[in-house]
């Protein structure tokens, strides 16, 4: 009881909703009394005043001979006594309300199996009628609001809808042009929002230009002028009808028979396109009034089916000498102007992702084989609503307005450009979640964290075959392929730490990439999201948040950012997630409690990646730690650039109306 009484005067009471073992171990650990939560939004049942007096007195003195530590049971629904003047913290919720959730909550209960202490248990029941100093919550959306507001610290901020989801992500950098003179496309994949009609046009001609540019690519494969099958190796001899291998030799049928049709017209009407595409690259169709000449150069039903036989069904192409010089040129100026013309590939790609899901639900592949429900014609990989990759426009826009209505103001689908040349390891794909802290919004200070984890596919990387288990690392996927080993070198587990990453660039001769090019990288690519988002988010004074970003690595080792997490995962999937994630928290906690006190205190991997500081009226400049640097000037600073705050040039009003 005096230990509780201390935490009140201290403010040392927290909170925790969700699977955080190590955040309510660390902070009782630093003499902080824990005030339990119902779980799950179950409502606090109030007691009579003088009964929960008597229940106090007699778990104070020991109850009729029983040990102290046990006099405080928990009630099977998670939901701890409360005194008389309690405030519940969560509002209810009805049960079962969807399978994500339930997936959400068994996860979340078979992490919360912790042996009770009693002692703790104890002072908890003594606290049970205050408020916590301290929340982290896994819900925000959960807790009572007016409570809320007199909680000092919270561990979420409301409003992330702008960061969180892959429509509000895609939206957002939209914007960056007003934050920074930096190219959206030098990091983040192109992405649209099929339900906004002009960016479903835009995709549609991004999608044809594509092929035009992937078709030059296959042209450019052709060995010694002779006719290739881009199904096959050039110099096998393979008779027609034989099974033709990728670059990743995995055999995928060829129907390209002794009759296939040599389409030599398809090289001559790509280069006209991708030279109409230069021009307006170049803003010479700047004061044309006619519709762009890529949309209306060629016939595109027709030649998107030609070249959908030449990529994926071995069909022939033929081209001169002249022809291929001219494809070199072409996509040279091409590379010049297009940041991932690198990552394309040659078979168009793209990965269809529900706008506000995560954790990889409904991926493709759980219903291959099963109707529809949206209607017939639907190829079996686009049954199942979840990310999706495919090859052909109208598989694209089919599943797309499957999953709209002409009400829906909100976009059910977003595609991105599949990164079709990322770098592989041991033939597999993996990605990066990296960690960072933000602790304010007004004025924006970002904390980078110098671990992070990559996650291995389960299958080999293949163009050919678009199965989650070759292209989409999640964990919560590629945990239902537990019996697949891509390769023996590969952890069973499928995670490494950033420093068997370092250890293996450094085996390849590229020691230096991930200090020189992936981190800055990453850390530019998180700090251009940040400042997009920066006047779209709920700021909350006292607030903080941890996040996890996803990056896709290239094979020059450039991050690619794919998505930005809140509220991360802290489950210990393997050996390397449970240390890095019990680091993290540590440090987290060091970084938004400890520092209040003593600013020169450890703070474990953070470093400090922007502080924004406001001079004068309205303008603003990145810090670096311990430099002082004047406006508009980035001294030391992680990004090495002058920044500026965006404003947008755009005036909005309303008609006043006579009284």
């Amino acid at each position: 009881r005096l230990s509780s009484l201390l935490s009140l005067q201290e403010k040392k009471i927290f909170a925790v909703q969700g699977p955080y073992p190590i955040i309510r171990h660390l902070l009782r650990a630093r003499g902080w009394v824990e005030r339990k939560l119902p779980r799950y939004g179950k409502q606090l049942k109030q007691q009579p005043g003088n009964q929960k007096k008597r229940q106090v007195e007699k778990r104070a003195s020991g109850g009729g001979g029983g040990e102290l530590g046990k006099a405080v049971p928990q009630p099977r629904d998670g939901a701890q006594p409360s005194l008389g003047t309690t405030e519940s913290l969560h509002h209810p919720q009805p049960r079962n309300k969807n399978k994500e959730e339930e997936e959400d909550k068994k996860e979340d209960e078979e992490q919360c199996n912790e042996d009770s202490d009693d002692i703790h248990d104890l002072m908890s029941f003594l606290v049970q009628d205050q408020v916590p100093n301290f929340l982290w919550t896994v819900r925000l959306s959960a807790v009572d609001q007016e409570l809320l507001q007199r909680i000092e610290v919270v561990n979420r901020y409301p409003r992330l809808q702008a960061l969180c989801t892959k429509e509000g992500l895609c939206q957002t950098l939209q914007n960056l042009s007003w934050f920074d003179q930096v190219d959206l496309n030098t990091f983040f994949p192109r992405c649209y929002r099929l339900g906004i009609i002009e960016e479903q046009e835009a995709f549609i001609e991004d999608f044809r230009l594509t092929a035009a540019r992937n078709l030059l690519k296959l042209a450019l494969e052709k060995i010694r002028d002779r006719p290739v099958r881009t199904g096959q190796d050039p110099k096998s001899n393979k008779v027609p009808g034989e099974l033709a291998y990728d670059h990743a030799s995995h055999p995928v049928p060829s129907t390209a028979g002794p009759g296939s049709p040599l389409y030599s017209h398809l090289v001559e009407e790509a280069l006209e396109v991708c030279e109409q595409h230069l021009g307006v690259l170049g803003h010479q169709d700047i004061d044309r009034e006619t519709p762009s000449p890529c949309r209306t150069c060629i016939a595109w039903d027709r030649f998107l089916q030609e070249y959908y036989d030449v990529a994926h069904k071995g069909a022939k192409l033929v081209l001169s000498k002249q022809q291929r010089e001219q494809c070199q040129e072409v996509l040279q100026r091409l590379g010049e102007r297009l940041p991932q013309l690198g990552i394309e590939g040659n078979l168009n790609v793209w990965i269809l992702k529900p706008s506000a899901k995560s954790r990889g639900r409904g991926k493709a592949g759980g219903s291959m084989g099963h109707t529809h429900p949206h209607g017939k014609g639907i190829p079996p990989s686009l049954c199942c609503p979840g990310i999706v990759c495919a090859t052909r426009l109208e598989e694209v826009l089919q599943l797309s307005r499957s999953g709209t209505t002409p009400s829906t103001h909100v976009s059910e689908w977003v595609v991105q450009k599949y990164v079709e040349q990322p770098l592989t390891i041991f033939d597999t794909k993996f990605d990066i979640r990296q960690w960072f802290v933000v602790t304010d919004w007004k004025p924006l200070t970002v904390w980078f964290y110098r671990d992070c984890y990559l996650r291995f596919c389960s299958q080999p990387f293949s163009l050919r075959l678009l199965e989650p288990a070759r292209h989409i690392c999640n964990v919560s996927v590629q945990k239902r392929y537990k019996t697949s080993q891509p390769d023996p070198r590969v952890p069973p587990d499928k995670i490494w730490s950033n420093k068997q990453f370092q250890a293996y660039l450094a085996r390849l001769g590229r020691a230096d990439a991930w200090q020189r090019v992936t981190v800055p990288g990453m850390k530019a690519a998180i700090l251009n999201a940040l400042r997009c988002a920066q006047d779209l988010v709920g700021s909350r004074k006292g607030s903080f948040e941890l996040f996890g970003a996803d990056f896709l690595i290239g094979e020059d080792c450039q991050p690619w950012l794919l998505e930005i997490n809140s509220c991360p995962t802290m489950s210990p999937s393997s050996p390397v997630t449970r240390r890095l994630c019990a680091n993290v928290q540590r440090d987290t906690l060091r970084l938004v409690l400890d520092r209040k006190d003593n600013p020169s205190c450890s703070i474990g991997a953070f470093e400090l990646l922007y502080k924004e500081v406001r001079w004068g009226l309205g303008a603003a400049t990145p810090q670096a730690p311990r430099a002082t640097t004047p406006p508009c000037v980035s001294l030391q600073a992680a990004v090495p650039t002058c920044l500026h705050v965006g404003l947008k040039l755009m005036v909005e009003g309303y008609s006043l109306k006579k009284p």
